[in-house]
């Protein structure tokens, strides 16, 4: 599973990842923390810089990509970005790239973030603009809606809605803890290899959309999601423009 995500998905969230990290003023004298690394993109950006960087993730297997890196000034540790077991204020900056969205409690994630980072220190947010995500999801969720507009099951996380809107993003910041808040746009393009279109039909079933829908549904679905295939694509890849809000403040 680790291999498939970082396969698909992390040259793609690394444009958003060296985007979030760009915008701390980190270096090699700077303690970085990076929530829910993943596979470690952010993590990596910020170690470039020269930065002590502690990267934590709740999956195992994500943690063990990290240190297969190999990277000398990076720490990964399993842990929940909930309730970090990490002391306060022992970082300069905090990271997460598309993870404290995800969390059942965000709202315990931003405030762990905050109580972690030192007064005066950065922290950097990338959430998805749409509450429907990015790249394939958010082409299905699409799809789904304009053909079955009734029918679309939420998104299991609520962060995904709540941080998707720049003023509730800001807002949140500041509940957390941090002050200063402010948002960017930023659009990269989500390249899906479609030289296969049974790899397609497979990314489906970890879709939540595509669990509300019956046979019928599922099958109108597809041959629209493989049409707009056939219209955009050049050669074997089809893009799909995902634009995220990148929020950057200050520890209060």
């Amino acid at each position: 599973m680790v291999a498939a995500y970082e396969a698909q998905s992390q040259p793609f969230t690394t444009l958003f990842a060296d985007a979030a990290v760009a915008t701390l003023p980190i270096g090699p004298a700077s303690k970085v923390l990076d929530v829910a690394t993943g596979t470690g993109a952010a993590a990596l950006a910020a170690a470039r810089t020269g930065a002590e960087v502690t990267a934590i993730d709740f999956s195992a297997g994500m943690v063990a990509r990290v240190r297969a890196h190999g990277a000398a000034n990076i720490e990964a540790r399993q842990m929940d970005g909930q309730a970090l077991d990490l002391p306060d204020a022992a970082f300069d900056a905090a990271v997460s790239v598309f993870g404290v969205m995800l969390f059942p409690d965000w709202r315990a994630g931003l405030c762990e973030m905050a109580r972690v980072t030192r007064s005066g220190g950065s922290a950097a947010i990338a959430v998805w603009k749409s509450a429907d995500g990015a790249a394939v999801h958010l082409l299905l969720s699409q799809i789904i809606r304009r053909l079955y507009p009734d029918n679309v099951t939420p998104m299991p996380c609520t962060g995904l809605a709540e941080l998707a809107d720049p003023g509730r993003l800001a807002a949140a910041l500041v509940a957390a803890g941090f002050s200063d808040p402010a948002i960017a746009e930023i659009t990269h393009d989500f390249k899906l290899n479609v030289a296969n279109p049974g790899d397609i039909d497979r990314l489906f079933e970890f879709m939540p959309h595509w669990s509300g829908l019956d046979a019928d549904q599922s099958a109108a679905v597809a041959r629209a999601f493989r049409s707009e295939i056939e219209r955009g694509r050049v050669g074997d890849s089809f893009a799909i423009p995902s634009t995220a809000l990148i929020a950057t403040a200050r520890r209060a």
